[in-house]
């Protein structure tokens, strides 16, 4: 997945010495370090050079972040060979052009509900919710239920 546009709002801030930095929503963190748990590859790729994305995705414990990435399609398929993946089997959630080649590979393009035009378009699902709101605890938790891998020994009922 993508970072900027996808898990978090789009929004850099610039501190004095020329540091950028990004929110991020705490209910993503959980899902990606619970999806991680449950044996499912993650892999960060973005445009971005913040040492702070690096650091953390690592204490989500992500297997693959790649940041500074100014061809992301080419260094997905060298992560897909390097782990053996069919392209089908991936999911992609990204938000802008820098994504669009991925998008159109993958098995699954899911977008942000603010992503660009093309890129909505381009996907096989648009999530309800904005980037940096959710997206990505929104898609991995559909797809851990539908794997049978989302806390299974909780029961939610309706009030």
């Amino acid at each position: 997945m993508d970072v900027d546009g996808v898990l978090t709002n789009g929004d850099i801030l610039v501190n004095e010495q020329g540091e950028q930095l990004r929110s991020f929503n705490v209910k993503d963190g959980y899902a990606i370090q619970y999806a991680v748990k449950q044996n499912v590859l993650i892999f960060v790729i973005t445009g971005g050079k913040s040492l702070g994305v690096v650091k953390r995705f690592e204490n989500l414990g992500v297997q693959e972040i790649h940041i500074g990435v100014s061809d992301k399609l080419t260094l997905l398929n060298t992560l897909l060979l390097k782990y053996d993946i069919d392209r089908k089997d991936v999911m992609f959630i990204g938000d802008d052009m820098p994504d669009y080649a991925c998008m159109k590979e993958v098995g699954v393009a899911i977008a942000p509900a603010d992503a660009i035009e093309e890129i909505k378009y381009l996907s096989d699902y648009v999530s309800t919710k904005k980037g940096g709101e959710g997206v990505a605890r929104e898609i991995i938790e559909k797809m851990l239920k539908l794997q049978d891998k989302w806390h299974k020994d909780v029961l939610v009922t309706s009030i």
